[in-house]
């Protein structure tokens, strides 16, 4: 039982995420964008000229539900990563440093939701670290810690994704975006553990409901 409920805290975290992300930028009366803007954007507070990383006025009348989202993704992905244990997990340092990778990307997303890039920039900053350095190198460990009866494809691609996203961190922060944008590179570094997430959670519901206890 403590497996499901990791299972389904990971499932409705992740898909109240995208659906308020989608309900967030509806809102703006100037387009949102996925390349032009960050994710960020959508959570601050003010209605601002904004100078860096790139000149854009920025205003998100639904920053209070964004960053009540961002707080409850965070809530959900630490409860997921604590409750998952052995149904999903081997016993060893790399399931060990995984899942708390995981859990460290969760805070950053709480610290994120409490602390809007235009409030507290550098609490934000902390935040997105977790999730961009820390959660990513932990997604990537992952995959050496999940447990054996988890096929070796599934494996593979964990630790694919967290390498993935590394990279993508590591070009955002150059400023090299490959013609997808800040925002479209920082996606690129936050969205894979999420997915994961919703996958593996999804996979263990449905297809192992007699290993779910």
């Amino acid at each position: 039982m403590r497996v499901r409920i990791g299972y389904w805290a990971w499932i409705v975290g992740v898909v109240q995420f995208f659906v308020v992300h989608w309900v967030a930028e509806s809102a703006w009366s100037r387009p949102y964008g996925w390349a032009r803007n960050n994710i960020s954007d959508l959570g601050n507070a003010h209605c601002a000229f904004q100078p860096e990383p790139e000149p854009q006025y920025v205003c998100s009348p639904e920053h209070g539900l964004m960053n009540g989202s961002f707080v409850a993704l965070g809530v959900l992905v630490v409860v997921g990563a604590v409750l998952t244990g052995g149904g999903l997990w081997r016993r060893g340092p790399a399931a060990a440093v995984g899942r708390l990778g995981l859990a460290a990307a969760g805070r950053g997303f709480v610290l994120a939701g409490l602390a809007p890039a235009d409030v507290n920039e550098n609490r934000h900053v902390l935040g997105a670290l977790l999730i961009m350095a820390v959660g990513n190198i932990g997604l990537a460990l992952a995959g050496f810690g999940l447990a054996e009866r988890t096929p070796p494809a599934l494996r593979r691609g964990t630790t694919l994704m967290g390498c993935a996203a590394i990279v993508a961190f590591g070009l955002f922060l150059s400023h090299r975006h490959l013609g997808l944008g800040m925002g479209g590179m920082e996606r690129l570094a936050v969205f894979p553990l999420l997915i994961w997430a919703l996958a593996v959670a999804v996979r263990g519901i449905t297809r192992h409901p007699q290993a779910v206890q």
